[in-house]
């Protein structure tokens, strides 16, 4: 039995007579040509069966389960039966597209005869992900920091400019992903706003042909709406209805879901990112006013190059916080000095709001710096604080700031409070992946969103003693319960897990010669057709580098070309290996003989000096737990899983998993990883994968 009461109050039903779930699915898989799945089968009535009680759902849902059909049969029934909106979230681009070029026009073709109509459906996104023709027609600006004083970069970002101009009067959507090829970031935030640069539609001279709104309102007559996990969390967690009015949610890629919800709720600061907020005020506040927000932008950088990377666990250096104090009552002077919202030329009420959005960011930011420590108890205190060197080469930052020099970052020791609270409370929610159960249980993840562990285990599974235990029951905890449908593929006859144990424990000094020798052995055999998953980007290198003269297999590394057209060329030839790191752990489906192999060349742990991940292991261990286990072992394990799912994409596909960390099959909690691998038939015999290697390549070459 589930270990909560707490119950959401099901939804009013309309009175439609709607055929079920079973007979939409059947419809939908023989319209498809598809072939009846237990495994789809008992997804489908598990989602169903939760609309209808109210209760949220965890489905684990193997490759070639079919869930996206499994989720979307109940959810297109439940949102005609109630006239609401159904929340399709996802964590990548490639799945919103297939749901959306693919799965749903497929689906509603299918459905129609049975429905009586049509069902509808619609992508939403971020406003910034729409072009704004207001600031389109504005003058040309170009508003990036230090790209300022080089003529090149300003030349370039003209052409990008005049590119996106063209477009406008040509595109039916404005949706930047349909822009082929794209623009960088800089040229896009030229013509882009977010929700709070943005005038309204009500004030805004071109609001009637707003791109944003547009998708807005065709997501509101939609009887699915399909969004990614950032808006998700942006509706869920910043109070801001971004979303149509729903009450039920289907989040899919739900392995992502915490680390997605948390890059939402993380926020940064950097001199630069001050000093535009310094800029954007312009003429619109009084000379005085802005060079005192300039000075203290100063000021931060200058106080930053001397303060101490890393997390910061006894609170704000002095400099520091007397550096974002001046930030703070600096932003707040500006905005003073902005004044009240006035009827203005739509000019000037869009410089107003540029200024406004940025200043309101910054403060926002400071002021929850200088609170962070406020809760002397470092186990109870909300934010984890840290700065950070910040390369060219790294994401770019919020707040507009550079993409050089220091950055002081804030982000939640924990956002399963927030998921609890905000998105697990309004409304029922059914989370899906290939990848849910670690260790054998959903305990791990649940506990990450904030739901109760202690929930049943998927069939013949252990628990394992490894994760943090959770305290007495709480009875207002929400109630949910938890699924594997398991896969169709035969994962101990179609694959073996292959640990290298007699190799050394990998060292932080690079890959060992005896590895590299592993690697090509193991390649050699497979005759290619390898994906090598590395947990660098340097051990990637290294090995493709190293081997590429030893070998007669071709080896594509990531970074050679765009990831996209590697994995393509990789695809195309069998006798090709492509090496690469965390990208490729997750989202490469390359079906056939192509993939024999997939290389892994350590076990994935998080970088020990990753200042989140340390925070969250002390929390734990504060508790009386394991935070390496808790922590680490967790998000090892996620990916481990991700990685291994790689292998078996079709029904036909055979091959091998070959880790090459002998920590998998030695140390105490290798347990706890390999249960959270599929099924594979394990050994650590290098002669007998060697064999199973050739063998399914001589297979591969025969006509």
């Amino acid at each position: 039995m589930p270990s909560s009461i707490a119950k959401l109050t099901p939804p009013t039903a309309t009175g439609i007579d709607l055929p079920g779930v079973d007979e939409m699915l059947s419809a939908a898989v023989e319209a498809v040509g598809g072939q009846p799945r237990e495994g789809q089968q008992r997804m489908v009535r598990a989602v169903r069966a939760a609309l209808q009680e109210g209760e949220h759902l965890a489905v684990q849902a193997g490759t070639g389960t079919g869930k996206s059909l499994a989720y979307l049969v109940p959810a297109i029934r439940h949102a005609m039966a109630n006239d609401t909106t159904v929340v399709i979230s996802t964590a990548t681009i490639a799945l919103q597209r297939q749901l959306v070029d693919r799965d749903l026009p497929r689906l509603a073709e299918a459905l129609a005869p049975v429905l009586g109509r049509k069902p509808t459906f619609a992508i939403l996104k971020g406003r910034r992900n729409y072009l704004c023709l207001h600031r389109l027609s504005g003058p040309d600006e170009v508003d990036d920091g230090e790209q300022l004083f080089d003529p090149f970069a300003i030349s370039a970002m003209g052409r990008h400019i005049k590119r996106l101009h063209e477009w406008s009067s040509s595109t039916d959507t404005g949706d930047r992903d349909e822009l082929v090829p794209g623009v960088p970031d800089t040229a896009w935030r030229q013509v882009s706003v977010t929700a709070r640069e943005c005038l309204g539609v009500s004030r805004c001279p071109i609001g009637t042909d707003c791109f944003a709104e547009r998708a807005r309102h065709e997501a509101g007559r939609a009887d699915v709406v399909v969004t990614n996990h950032a808006l998700l969390a942006i509706d869920a967690l910043e109070n801001r209805s971004v979303l149509p009015e729903h009450d039920v949610v289907v989040v899919d890629e739900a392995h992502d879901l915490v680390d997605r919800v948390t890059g939402v709720a993380t926020a940064e600061l950097t001199g630069t990112s001050v000093a535009i907020a310094s800029r954007r005020c312009g003429k619109l506040v009084d000379q005085a006013v802005a060079d005192r927000l300039h000075e203290a932008s100063e000021g931060l950088d200058m106080v930053l190059e001397d303060a101490p990377l890393g997390r910061w666990e006894n609170g704000l250096p002095a400099p520091v916080a007397g550096a974002l104090t001046a930030v703070r009552d600096a932003t707040t002077a500006c905005r003073m000095g902005l004044g009240s919202e006035r009827r203005e030329d739509p000019e000037h009420a869009t410089q107003r709001k540029l200024a406004l959005a940025l200043l309101d960011e910054v403060n926002e930011t400071s002021s929850r710096l200088l609170a962070a420590f406020a809760e002397e108890d470092v186990t109870k205190r909300y934010d984890v604080v840290w700065l950070a060197e910040q390369g060219p080469a790294s994401a770019e930052p919020t707040s507009g700031g550079s993409a050089r020099g220091r950055v002081l970052r804030i982000a939640p020791l924990s956002v399963g409070g927030l998921l609890r609270e905000r998105l697990f409370g309004p409304r029922t929610v059914v989370l899906t992946s290939a990848t849910l159960t670690l260790g054998g249980s959903f305990d791990a993840l649940a506990r990450q969103w904030g739901l109760p562990a202690e929930q049943p285990r998927p069939e013949g599974a252990q628990r394992t003693e490894h994760i943090e235990s959770d305290p007495i029951p709480d009875p207002d905890a929400p109630r949910w319960n938890g699924l594997d449908v398991g896969s169709p593929f035969q994962h101990e006859r179609a694959g073996i897990l292959y640990v290298a144990k007699r190799l050394p424990t990998p060292g932080r000094d690079g890959l060992p010669p005896s590895y590299l020798d592993e690697i090509a052995e193991l390649v050699t055999a497979a005759g290619g057709a390898t994906l090598g998953l590395f947990s660098s980007m340097r051990a990637a290198k290294q090995a493709a580098e190293a081997l590429r003269p030893r070998l007669d297999q071709p080896i594509l590394c990531q970074g050679d070309d765009a990831t996209g057209l590697l994995v393509k060329k990789f695809a195309e030839d069998d006798a090709t290996c492509l090496f690469g790191t965390l990208s490729l752990w997750q989202g490469v489906d390359v079906p056939g003989p192509s993939l024999r192999l997939v290389l892994i060349d350590r076990i994935p742990f998080p970088r020990p000096d990753d200042p989140l991940v340390s925070a969250r292991q002390r929390a734990v261990d504060a508790r009386g737990g394991n935070g390496f286990l808790t922590v680490s072992a967790t998000h090892a394990a996620l990916l481990l899983a991700q990685g291994a799912g790689r292998l078996l994409r079709g029904m036909d596909d055979r091959g091998v998993v070959a880790v090459l960390d002998p920590r998998l099959a030695t140390a105490r909690y290798g347990g706890f990883l390999r249960a959270s691998l599929p099924p594979f038939w394990p050994t650590t015999d290098p002669e007998v994968v060697r064999a199973a290697l050739r063998r399914l390549a001589t297979k591969a070459a025969t006509p």
